[in-house]
This record gives C-alpha cells, sequence and structure tokens, in this order.
C-alpha cells in the first residue's frame, strides 16, 4: 500500500497493477476509498504515522479533486484529462464506500474536510439514486439519469447495495441525522427482499464466483443489525450458502476477496453472538488467503495480493482492494478470542 505505487502521485489509488503489462489501470474513487479505509486500518493496528499519512493524502485527493462539488457527487474514474473525468458515471456503491472512508479518516485526524464531504455525499446519494422504488446503481453525468437495469449484478439494484448504505447509518451515528438511519433501513428492506434470489443468479459457474464477492456485500451490512432475529437469520443462512458455492466453484475460479469476506463475517457474526464459528472452514479460509499474497522481488507487487486464480494459475491483476480486505481477514483471525473485539465500524 505505500511502496508499489500503487497510490499515485495525486493520492489516488489506481484500480489494479496489471503484473502481465508492468502497468497500474486508471484511479478509481472507490478503490481510493476503500484504500483509505485500509491505512486508517493500518495505522489502527501498527501506531505508524505513515498509514494515516498516504490515508490523508487519499483523502485530500477525493475531496479536492475527485469530489464534483457541483453536483455533490464522486465520479467513477478520476483523469488528469479534466474532460475524460467530466463524462464517466457516478455509482451508489462507490459513493458510499467513499463515504466511509472519509468518515474514518475524519475519525482519525479530527479534519473536518472529510467529514463535511461525507456528508455532502451522503445527502445526495439520498437525494440522486431512488428510482422506481430501488437504488438506481448507476447514473450518467452530468445530467444524473439512471443508466437502464440489464447486465452484470452491478449494473442492477440489489442486496450487495446494502454495503453502501452503511454509510447512511453511520452518517447518523456521527450527525445524529435520524434521516440517514432511515434511509439505511430502507435499503435494508430492500436488500433483504432481494437477497434469497440473488444466489446463484446465473448458469455460468464462474459469474456465481463474482456474485458470490457482490453477496458478501450484503452480509457484511447485516453485522450491525445481528442481534435483529430476522438480520441473525439471513446471516447464519447466508454464511452457509456462501461457504458452499465457493467451495464448489474455487477449485475452477477462485477470488482472494471472497475467501477474505467469508471470513470475516464469520468472525464478526460470532463475535455478535448470532453464528456458531465453523473453527475448521475458517481456518481452511485462512490458509487460502494467506496462498494468494504475493512474495516477489518486484516492489510493485510485493506484499500485495493477487484478486484471484483460474484453474491455479494466479490472474495478472495485483489488487489493492483484495489487499485490504485479506490483511483484515488474516489480523482479525490471529487475534481471534483476545479481549478487544472489533466494532463493525472497523470493517473495511
Amino acid at each position: 500500500m505505500l511502496n508499489s505505487g500503487i497510490q499515485e502521485h495525486s493520492g489516488g489509488i489506481a484500480r489494479y497493477y496489471r503484473s502481465d503489462l508492468a502497468r497500474n489501470n486508471p484511479i478509481s474513487t472507490e478503490i481510493t476509498g476503500y484504500g483509505v479505509s485500509g491505512l486508517c486500518y493500518l495505522h489502527q493496528l501498527t501506531g505508524e504515522e505513515k498509514y494515516l499519512e498516504a490515508a490523508r493524502k487519499a483523502g485530500y485527493f477525493l475531496t479536492r479533486q475527485a469530489w464534483n462539488a457541483d453536483l455533490r457527487i464522486f465520479p467513477f474514474e478520476w483523469f488528469e484529462d479534466a474532460a475524460k473525468t467530466a463524462v464517466t458515471p457516478a455509482y451508489f456503491f462507490d459513493c458510499g464506500i467513499i463515504v466511509r472512508g472519509l468518515l474514518k479518516l475524519w475519525q482519525a485526524t479530527g479534519e473536518r474536510e472529510f467529514r463535511d464531504v461525507a456528508a455532502a455525499c451522503g445527502e445526495s446519494m439520498a437525494r440522486r439514486f431512488p428510482h422506481q422504488g430501488n437504488l438506481a446503481p448507476i447514473l450518467h453525468l452530468p445530467g444524473l439519469e439512471p443508466f437502464e437495469y440489464g447486465g452484470s449484478w452491478s449494473n442492477n439494484p440489489g442486496c450487495y447495495q446494502l454495503k453502501s448504505a452503511l454509510a447512511w447509518l453511520e452518517l447518523h451515528e456521527e450527525t445524529g441525522d435520524s434521516g440517514f438511519r432511515a434511509n439505511y433501513e430502507s435499503a435494508l428492506e430492500l436488500a433483504r427482499a432481494d437477497a434469497p434470489t440473488f444466489l446463484p443468479g446465473t448458469h455460468d459457474r464462474l459469474r456465481v464466483m463474482d456474485r458470490l464477492h457482490a453477496f458478501s456485500y450484503f452480509l457484511e451490512a447485516l453485522i450491525p443489525v445481528a442481534s435483529v432475529p430476522r438480520c441473525g437469520a439471513a446471516l447464519k443462512e447466508g454464511i452457509a450458502r456462501l461457504s458452499e458455492y465457493l467451495r464448489s466453484i474455487r477449485g475452477e475460479f477462485a477470488r482472494s476477496d471472497v475467501h477474505a469476506q467469508l471470513l470475516r463475517v464469520r468472525l464478526y457474526a460470532a463475535r455478535a453472538g448470532v453464528v456458531r464459528l465453523n473453527e475448521n472452514e475458517a481456518a481452511e479460509e485462512a490458509a487460502a488467503i494467506a496462498s494468494f499474497q504475493y512474495e516477489s522481488g518486484d516492489p510493485k507487487m510485493d506484499g500485495g495480493f493477487s484478486f484471484g486464480r483460474r484453474n491455479g494459475a494466479d490472474l495478472p491483476y495485483a489488487n489493492p482492494v483484495s489487499t485490504v480486505f485479506c490483511l483484515q481477514a488474516a489480523a482479525m483471525w490471529e487475534a481471534r478470542g483476545g479481549p478487544v473485539a472489533e466494532s463493525w465500524r472497523t470493517l473495511i
């Protein structure tokens, strides 16, 4: 996260590093938001200021360069060429992830700029994205019209959007604004209605693995309400379904982030007392996570995590989100049984 060049000079973080082409993909605002959360988590774990400084640099990129103050929204990607950025779409999911990262940075630094932009974005999400009884996943910029639904899961409303809606819950806790809490609760009901039919969602087994990643977002976002019986039951059933599908498909296609997401959800749910930890499966997932980490003489890859592998071969993507998910899952696994339980708000 510090030495690979995945965080570029602007402070923005690239979507991933293509090891086969030896270059970064363009900067992604969503991935920069995840990077802020991951760097704040590393600062929390280690106490080392270098992680907070990198997080602050990424935060300033988001608030001072990527944030569209006129539209009050974050675009999907950012380019040095402003004309390209002006026509990139905006995602509901991305905005929520960025808000959560900025709130973590506000809590770590006390710099009001991060809180203010997070709140403005949260308000804009509540105003711009509701569409025909759902949350539109993507808006055209600059007109803010919803994309037509269809194609992959990310271009359709669904239970995965609940992870982004956690931003509203966190904003409620920060500001006391009950409207933010109501927005999260509305998203929760939409997600609970969609979740039972989200898997498998396709006959293509490799695409099911991608949907496991999205379904994991739903499970992660249930953690704050796990004590509510219907939510705890959905969490328990969802963990079992996710584990079964993962183990069925991963010989053909395995994503590191899905392993990490499942392990994190298991640990949070066990700490909440709603799902008993399956030690054998959790240990297996922890070992699988470790197998995705690069040990390389190339600093652009060393210490990072591969996005995944197909038929036993690593895919050529050193992925910052996979990295922060996996490092958190590994840290939680190593610390299990310790005296301090992590709050759901530490979830990257």
